[in-house]
């Protein structure tokens, strides 16, 4: 067995032609820096990065092909949005609740969650239930710590 080749971050050179050959990965190793997959082809990989890679990221490439990370679908929950009002309450009421969201141009995307299903219920927001791959809006400006005073 071939020790894996180890991958520090996203593949740095143009690439050019050639196959594509997916390395499929769930949402929460995407968030880790430290994780091992195998590309469709049974190539192996191991990851130790700085910062933690995305969906669609180019991470190795030979003359031939080049490798990509494929984030797998997941069961989320769609809620149509029909105004701008009810937009901004679905989704500072998600956000006030520390669920991660996807806005889309009509609709707000939530990963499948029993806490969120009750929410959406209760406020009666209608929702469709499937999968699809998920990309929450990333926080922006400074991190948020929740450890309410614990240690510090």
């Amino acid at each position: 067995m071939t020790e894996p080749q180890i991958i520090r971050g996203p593949w740095p050179h143009p690439v050019k032609s050639g196959s594509r050959i997916d390395l499929e990965v769930d949402r929460s190793t995407l968030l880790k820096r430290r994780w091992r997959g195998t590309a469709k082809d049974g190539s192996e990989f191991g990851f130790d990065l700085e910062t933690p890679l995305a969906d669609g990221t180019v991470f190795f490439a030979t003359e031939e092909t080049h490798y990509v990370l494929a984030q797998k679908a997941e069961p989320v929950l769609q809620v149509v949005l029909h105004d701008p009002t009810q937009a901004a309450h679905v989704a500072w009421s998600l956000g006030n609740l520390h669920f991660p969201i996807q806005v889309k141009p009509d609709l707000i995307v939530v990963a499948d969650d029993p806490a969120i299903r009750l929410y959406l219920e209760r406020d009666h927001v209608k929702f469709v239930a499937t999968t699809g791959v998920f990309h929450p809006i990333k926080a922006a400006g400074h991190h948020h710590d929740h450890s309410h005073g614990h240690g510090h």
